[in-house]
């Protein structure tokens, strides 16, 4: 366990340390293998396991149950032949338990430091190993007030009650493997009892229990006087009258909003925070504060970090209902975009771009952004602009070229890539150019160039309908016309006919 996890190594010590109380024979048993381990990764050069069993080993001499007469051997061994990883590890180790052999052994530790120095005056190490030695001694300097020889919390065992085993690092002995393997054990029950009796003294249960039958006891007393003084109430009723109240301050939506904070911001990576959160128990309905809250304190930092977009697009790929959540807040942050500063917004921007370059999430979130004069902001045209900015970089020109103009997903761009007005697709060609990213609008310029002919295309039907309508009515007048003229000029022939008449009689 303590290779597995080195970060506890003075807690395994401490409890090492309890059980040798109880056990000096596990105690004793404990540090023979650990001894036999440092051999065998010596012999190895294994460095990261030495670093390990060293750390082990400085602990145990800080916990007393190995003596310091060890922890000099291992220095001495450790210094005899100088490298740069014995040094380092040695370095390491004397940090570890400095403090402790300062007040049993000072002037071994003395000699040690001597020998450091020579170490350092002979100049035949790196310089990065010569470097540490030179912060060890400033940490001799500070009496190793940076590296505690045992925690308050840790010191639990009084000296007078403490086992130490006086093993060298030369010392021949036997590990005992026998004991890793199950026998039967005739005597079962009674050595199990015996065991009972020793973990309820390492544990302190016996003072537990007792506490407990005390408590209970004077519980029981209690509930007697009070049932003497009460009413007796019926089943399926409250005392107060089985009314349930609703809280609706939404004081549970803020302590869960506070617990999320508190999660995100203790967690080291993005894999713990994800792990911490899914142990968090959130009630159904409210897992949207899970992506409510990730935005928030993504746009409340100083610059983007990788770190909300990593913890967002695991929770997208662990639950599709994760997903639908990070699109519909998607939606809400873009309608509500005027309200953040510019540097809430870039971060905003660059936390959903990598969500959409990493396919977290579903590309037809975009449906609802309309890019025209009349339904985008100044707010809103940043934002869109540090978007594609922060996709074209992750996925490539190209590659965003393609997945705009994905079959399957183009009916999503129709407010991206606008065909209704030539004034609105000339204005998504002019902002595109303007960010850097005109390439993206090729089948735009293309279809804004072929505009007036399918504008006139679309005109000849009509006009060819209106003309012959026209032809239709022409026709009818001019029939009318003719029957007309020829009536005119009946008429004008019989007034001719009469003056010539008049005429002859004159």
């Amino acid at each position: 366990a303590q290779m597995a996890s080195p970060g506890f190594t003075h807690v395994y010590a401490g409890l090492a340390s309890i059980v040798n109380t109880k056990m000096p024979e596990i105690g004793e048993l404990l540090l023979k293998r650990v001894i036999a381990q440092f051999r065998r990764a010596y012999r190895r050069n294994d460095k990261p396991v030495c670093m390990a069993v060293t750390k082990y080993i400085a602990h145990l001499a800080n916990q007393q149950v190995a003596h310091e007469i060890l922890a000099l051997q291992l220095l001495t061994l450790l210094l005899e032949k100088p490298t740069d990883d014995s040094v380092e590890v040695a370095v390491f180790f004397t940090k570890e338990c400095g403090q402790y052999l300062a007040q049993v052994s000072a002037q071994g530790l003395h000699a040690i430091f001597e020998r450091f120095r020579g170490i350092l005056h002979e100049g035949e190490i790196d310089k990065r190993t010569q470097y540490m030695i030179e912060g060890l001694f400033a940490d001799r300097k500070k009496e190793f007030s940076e590296f505690p020889a045992r925690l308050p919390e840790l010191d639990l065992v009084d000296e007078e009650n403490q086992i130490t085993h006086e093993i060298g690092l030369d010392d021949q002995f036997g590990l005992e493997e026998g004991l890793d393997l199950f026998h039967v054990d005739p005597e079962f029950m009674e050595n199990e009892a015996k065991y009972d009796i020793i973990r309820k003294e390492i544990l302190g249960e016996e003072s537990d229990e007792e506490e407990a039958s005390e408590k209970e006891s004077g519980g029981e007393d209690s509930e007697e006087e009070e049932g003497e003084g009460e009413e007796a109430v019926p089943d399926g009723q409250q005392a107060g009258g089985g009314m349930e109240i609703i809280d609706q301050t939404e004081t549970d939506v803020v302590n869960l909003r506070r617990t999320i904070y508190l999660t995100i911001m203790s967690s080291l990576d993005f894999e713990e925070c994800a792990h911490k959160l899914l142990k968090v128990k959130i009630p159904p309905g409210y897992e949207v504060e899970i992506c409510t809250m990730l935005v928030e304190c993504c746009s409340q930092e100083r610059t983007s970090q990788r770190f909300y977009g990593l913890l967002g697009q695991r929770f997208c790929m662990l639950n599709q209902q994760y997903q639908d959540l990070f699109a519909e807040t998607f939606q809400r942050q873009y309608t509500t975009i005027h309200r953040l500063e510019t540097n809430k917004l870039r971060n905003v921007a660059k936390f959903f771009a990598h969500l959409l370059h990493s396919d977290a999430l579903s590309w037809t979130c975009l449906a609802g952004i309309k890019l025209n004069e009349e339904d985008t902001t100044s707010s809103s045209r940043i934002y869109i602009k540090i978007l594609f900015q922060e996709l074209a970089e992750y996925m490539g020109l190209k590659k965003l070229n393609e997945r705009l103009k994905d079959p399957l997903l183009r009916e999503h761009f129709d407010g991206l890539f606008p065909r209704d007005n030539p004034r609105n697709t000339r204005f998504a060609i002019n902002f595109f150019t303007s960010i850097g990213l005109g390439a993206l609008t090729d089948e735009l310029r293309d279809f804004l160039k072929n505009a007036p002919k399918l504008i006139m295309a679309q005109k000849q039907p009509v006009e060819e309908s209106s003309s012959e309508e026209s032809s239709s009515s022409e026709s009818d007048s001019g029939s009318s016309d003719e029957s007309g003229g020829d009536s005119d000029s009946e008429s004008s022939s019989e007034s001719d006919r009469d003056r010539r008449n008049k005429r002859r009689r004159r």
